[in-house]
């Protein structure tokens, strides 16, 4: 690799869904000497989009095979030649899923985030850049500031707080810190995409779609790329030592949601109202799996006739995220830092652009 001003970055976690959208600006806009993706999934089999896949064609990025609960192999993912180092590590790689145990989210990401902050400590990175989640903050309909109560209301969350707290105690790590508020976009499969999948599987029963509670409950959100956007500048921009949210304008909620979902699929929605979602609450977890084997059995006939024999969506709602907890943050303070957010409204062009992405693959049946 020749000399230049142009850094050598590492994106751990990087054919993850926030991951590829990044590789894909950090290639696209020549941002880069050297891109260095490192990820347990290799590009072939994480349904990545022709657009995303072909970034591994360009000689300067480079895709590594690693586990990253294994600090030996995290040893290897930061070694390079000649003497050289990454100025910027971007740190995805945790566990998304919800519904997990507490053990397993202290693995796959308190305990794989310090080992991974840790060697990019050791090896001198200019910038550690990680993405933690605006879930930590105690939920309200006032949008929380980072300097906001925390009060983490998924178990996911609470380890994420506890992980930021672990890696502002590693000596000599440049941190920065992203709370992203509900990420949604190109690739996103657990963010507005089980949502969206519920509004598919009722224009195929021809029903009226209705979530449990109110359509002011506070979903904020903010599209990937602003997400991506925003992590580069944490690493070009922003203090070590810095924190900040990420959310756009749009206040997200469930029904300015579902207002988007009726147009794009010519669906009737709602709520089922105070009495009854209050009355949810005695047997939550029942209610939960009922709603979620309404939607299983249909959305399988629909993916069964398109010929989609797999597929990583599912309208699958964790208990954890359909309760009646607001996310509602205020994502301005990055702002006065220079940056702007591209997207500061959820549109029905950008959840028809994230659906196209998916029908592309054949993971997504067409409507």
């Amino acid at each position: 690799m020749a000399a230049t001003t142009k850094p050598n970055v590492i994106v751990l976690g990087g054919t993850g869904f926030i991951g590829r959208n990044l590789v894909h600006m950090l290639v696209t806009q020549d941002l880069c000497n050297y891109i260095r993706v490192v990820d347990k999934v290799f590009p072939q089999t994480a349904c990545l989009s022709a657009a995303h896949a072909s970034v591994y064609e360009r000689p300067n990025c480079q895709f590594k095979q690693g586990n990253l609960t294994s600090a030996a192999s995290i040893a290897t993912c930061f070694a390079l030649e000649g003497g050289q180092k990454f100025q910027y590590a971007f740190n995805c790689a945790a566990e998304t899923k919800y519904g997990q145990e507490e053990a397993i989210y202290m693995e796959k990401t308190h305990d794989l985030c310090v080992k991974v902050a840790t060697e990019a400590a050791k090896h001198g990175v200019t910038k550690f850049v990680q993405l933690s989640t605006a879930q930590v903050y105690e939920p309200g309909k006032k949008a929380s500031k980072e300097n906001g109560k925390t009060g983490p209301w998924t178990v996911l969350a609470k380890v994420h707080l506890k992980t930021e707290e672990s890696l502002r105690g590693i000596a000599g790590l440049p941190l920065v810190i992203l709370r992203p508020s509900t990420v949604y976009g190109p690739g996103d499969i657990a963010g507005l995409e089980p949502r969206i999948i519920c509004a598919a599987v009722y224009k195929h029963l021809e029903e009226k779609m209705k979530f449990l509670w109110g359509g002011d409950l506070k979903i904020n959100t903010v599209h990937v790329t602003d997400c991506c956007r925003a992590m580069w500048h944490a690493a070009t921009i922003l203090s070590s030592g810095s924190l900040y949210n990420l959310s756009d304008k749009h206040d997200t909620d469930q029904e300015k949601l579902n207002n988007l979902l009726e147009t794009i699929f010519g669906i009737k929605t709602g709520f089922v109202g105070s009495i009854m979602s209050n009355m949810a609450k005695v047997n939550f977890k029942g209610v939960t799996e009922d709603v979620n084997d309404k939607h299983l059995k249909p959305w399988s006939e629909l993916c069964k006739r398109a010929g989609i024999v797999n597929t990583p969506l599912t309208p699958y709602l964790d208990q954890e995220i359909l309760y009646n907890t607001n996310l509602s943050v205020d994502g301005s303070a990055i702002e006065a830092t220079d940056f702007k957010y591209m997207h500061p409204h959820v549109t029905v062009e950008l959840i028809r652009e994230q659906i196209d992405y998916h029908i592309a693959q054949k993971l997504f049946p067409p409507f």
